[in-house]
């Protein structure tokens, strides 16, 4: 077959012209990738997605870039409010370089109060996934904030400037700028240690293991995970160190399979589960922690770990309705799709998966590379299929061409 060209490279086309930027032969790529030349073939010429979040860390790691640098940052020009989104992420880097608690700030006239309620809606754009509007108003907070933890509500300032780091750092990642979302958490980071309190630095611990993990760098996020999870066992009473925890034991269990640990993922994953069944469900700090999270997280480490089949029936068994619309339902859709997709026969029911996710948040799937790679393969086996309408629907819509 040979490989598509079109105004809309796919990751394997990608991968391709990377591998001969390096002069390298397919077979000597994939060996260096621990992969067979079959399966680097296949994903090249666009036969196998390429939507395998551990995989494509290996393909890059092998090729020596970034992830991102594979996948690219989608920005369909149908969807006026994912432009708006990623035509808004320069400011917000911007106003996180400029937010160095070290240096002194330009003064701001908005007081703490007004602007922590200007946070709390921040965060409800964010869990709808309302990435644009996430966005609009970052960084005019993040300037506030930092010039109000100069004044006398330092301490409110403070802690508000870790949720509004937290924030910028998953809205960022969540638009596949993952290079910014680090540096979003690392502000986190700082924010936090300057509260000294515990459960905001494990928080930011939290932000710090996500933001690794989607730049393909699992051991460094399984190290921070490590080390946030033991600084934060003393304080087991603190109040909302357990969901903080639980959620650092699900980043755990991903960075483990990420650096092919399938034995310690899941006893991360055990754990999590017997803390959640403790906790029941929560929405503390905005982390959603809690049973139905951790079989949320279950369904994207095995879809990603080898074993769609479980992944799929562990989505058979979750209720997704259990948290709230939009913000985490999100990944269990498009999640349980790149599993179905990979299973003979069950290409219906991904594409009413990818749909009902669309429907959900249509910001997040629209910038998701991942769902955009199994949308194109979808798309391929239903030229010869059955795929419908809705499919094409769902692939012009992403800009995807098979």
């Amino acid at each position: 077959m040979t490989p598509r060209t079109s105004g809309d490279p796919g990751i394997g086309e990608r991968i391709r012209a990377r591998r001969l930027l390096r002069g390298w032969s397919m077979r000597y790529a994939a060996s260096r990738a621990g992969l067979s030349h079959a399966t680097w073939s296949r994903i090249e010429r666009g036969r196998q997605a390429a939507d395998n979040r551990f995989t494509l860390a290996d393909i890059a790691t092998a090729l020596e870039c970034a992830p991102a640098e594979l996948t690219g940052v989608p920005v369909p020009a149908a969807d006026r409010e994912v432009v708006a989104a990623h035509a808004h992420v320069h400011a917000v880097r911007q106003a996180l370089i400029d937010t160095d608690l070290s240096e002194p700030a330009a003064p701001s006239g908005a007081p703490v109060q007004e602007m922590a309620r200007t946070v709390a809606l921040v965060d409800e754009l964010r869990q709808a996934c309302d990435y644009a509007g996430a966005a609009r108003l970052i960084p005019a907070l993040l300037c506030g904030l930092h010039a109000a933890a100069a004044g006398p509500e330092r301490t409110a300032a403070i802690r508000l400037l870790c949720d509004v780091t937290f924030i910028a750092s998953s809205v960022l990642r969540n638009l596949g700028r993952q290079a910014d979302a680090w540096l979003g958490a690392e502000r986190c980071r700082d924010a936090a240690e300057a509260s000294g309190d515990p459960t905001l630095i494990g928080y930011a611990a939290y932000a710090r293991a996500c933001a690794a993990t989607g730049c393909g760098s699992y051991q460094r996020g399984l190290t921070l995970a490590e080390r946030a999870v033991d600084d934060l066992r003393p304080h087991a009473g603190h109040p909302g160190v357990a969901e903080v925890l639980g959620s650092l034991l699900l980043i755990g269990a991903l960075a483990s399979r990420g650096c092919g640990r399938p034995d310690d993922s899941r006893t991360w994953l055990t754990e999590a589960a017997e803390l959640a069944a403790r906790t029941g469900e929560t929405s503390t700090m905005g982390m959603y922690f809690g049973p139905t999270n951790v079989d949320f997280w279950r369904i994207g480490i095995e879809a990603d770990g080898g074993d769609p089949g479980r992944a799929a029936e562990v989505a058979r068994t979750t209720n997704p309705a259990a948290l709230p619309l939009g913000f985490r339902q999100v990944f269990y859709y498009a999640d349980t799709a790149r599993a179905l997709a990979r299973l003979r026969g069950r290409d219906r029911e991904a594409v009413r998966f990818l749909l009902t996710a669309e429907r959900l948040a249509p910001q997040h799937v629209h910038t998701s590379a991942m769902t955009r790679e199994t949308t194109r393969t979808l798309l391929d086996r239903s030229n010869r299929s059955a795929g419908g309408t809705e499919l094409r629907g769902l692939a012009e819509r992403l800009q995807v061409t098979a």
